[in-house]
Order: structure tokens, then C-alpha cells, then sequence
């Protein structure tokens, strides 16, 4: 049975993910280290991808990895220098670490919620489990309107260009990883059918629209 590996943390270093990778591989945790240089359809959103190096781990070794990592923060934070940056945070800002659990160290993660508590804030599994899930909630949702590429690809599918294919298939088949392993499509119902038709399209039209080139040569 072929291993499926998901996507556990990404790090813009190389010597951040190795470092990671060296610490699961000690805990007999499998992993692999890829460079998710952004792809065609990464720039769909406006968005781009400061994280280059992903750390990839088989779904069912999330929760031991968590533990590990949770482990090795607890034993960092109460070495921790009281000029630490995070102390200058607000409670939004440490709270909303604890929302974006995804973009941050977990020393870091851990160490807001220890500040938090020391001002009196509560924190509990239950607040940290809630904040969890509304952060997959929204990392789940389709990327925004891809109106433009939609009328670009059609443009250019039609037009025999390749770069129609690209678009379509990357509409139509782009998928992102979320915090806790799992894999979902990057856009909407209605933008991945038309990503398939743009495709589809282009598959079609280019073949003639390189036959109709080279007639025009001979």
C-alpha cells in the first residue's frame, strides 16, 4: 500500500526544516522534506508563498509529531529571556497567535498562552480546541474570485495557447494542504468546472492550432 504523506510544517530555510526533520526522524516519525517552489496557479489569490521548504509526515503521525513539538516548547519556556518580543504583544495579538497556531513556532504558540495566563487571561483545552478548528474553518474555504484567470484562460484555451491548459488544469485540480493533514481543493465547485472546461478546451484547440502553424511553414 502506497504511503501517503501530508503536509506538517513549512519553513522558509532550509535549516529550519532540516532541523524539524532531524527531530521526527529521532522519534522514528517518517518524513519528507520538499521544496514547494510556487507553482503556475500560486499567484491565482494575489498571494505568494513565503515558505519554500515543507516537512511532510503520514496523516496518522500528526498528533504524536504534536506532542513532540509541544514537549520541546514546554522544555524551552522556562528558559525563555523576559525581553522576548512576544511579552511587547497585546492580548489580541497573543490571542490571535493562538488563532494563526499554523504561522507560528509552537515556542512561540506556547509561550502566548503562558503570557495570556500570567495576565489573567483563562486558557483552556477547550478555548485552545475551539480556536483549532475555526482556523481550519477558514483555511478550508476556496481562495477568492478567479474571475480573471477564468477569462484569461478561456482567452487564451481558445486561442490554442498553452498557458490556457495550465490555467485550467490548475483551476481545475489545485489543491492545499491545512493545518491538521488534510487536503482540499484550492478553489470552488463552480471555478474548478470551469477550470475543467478551460482545459479541456485548450487539449482540444491546440493540436490544430499547431497543425494550422506548421501548414503555414511548408
Amino acid at each position: 500500500m502506497k504511503e501517503t504523506y501530508s503536509v506538517f510544517r513549512k519553513y522558509p530555510t532550509i535549516f529550519q526544516a532540516k532541523e524539524l526533520e532531524d527531530l521526527l526522524n529521532q522519534n522514528n516519525i517518517s518524513t519528507q522534506l520538499t521544496d514547494n517552489i510556487a507553482p503556475v496557479d500560486a499567484s491565482f489569490s494575489g498571494s505568494t508563498l513565503l515558505n519554500e521548504y515543507e516537512i511532510k509526515i503520514q496523516f496518522e503521525d500528526f498528533k504524536k509529531a504534536e506532542l513532540i513539538l509541544e514537549n520541546e516548547a514546554e522544555n524551552l519556556i522556562d528558559q525563555v529571556d523576559s525581553n522576548h518580543y512576544l511579552f511587547d504583544f497585546t492580548d489580541d495579538e497573543l490571542y490571535d497567535i493562538l488563532l494563526k497556531a499554523d504561522e507560528w513556532s509552537e515556542f512561540d504558540y506556547k509561550l502566548a498562552q503562558k503570557i495570556l495566563t500570567t495576565r489573567g487571561k483563562s486558557i483552556d483545552k477547550d478555548l485552545l480546541k475551539a480556536l483549532k478548528n475555526k482556523r481550519i474553518e477558514i483555511l478550508a474555504k476556496p481562495e477568492g474570485n478567479q474571475k480573471p484567470w477564468i477569462i484569461s484562460g478561456y482567452i487564451l484555451a481558445i486561442l490554442g495557447g498553452f498557458l490556457g491548459i495550465i490555467i485550467g488544469y490548475s483551476l481545475w485540480s489545485s489543491k492545499k494542504s491545512l493545518p491538521n493533514g488534510q487536503v482540499v481543493f484550492s478553489y470552488s465547485e463552480q471555478d474548478r468546472a470551469h477550470g475543467k472546461i478551460i482545459f479541456y478546451t485548450g487539449v482540444i484547440i491546440l493540436p490544430f492550432y499547431i497543425f494550422f502553424k506548421i501548414i503555414n511553414l511548408i
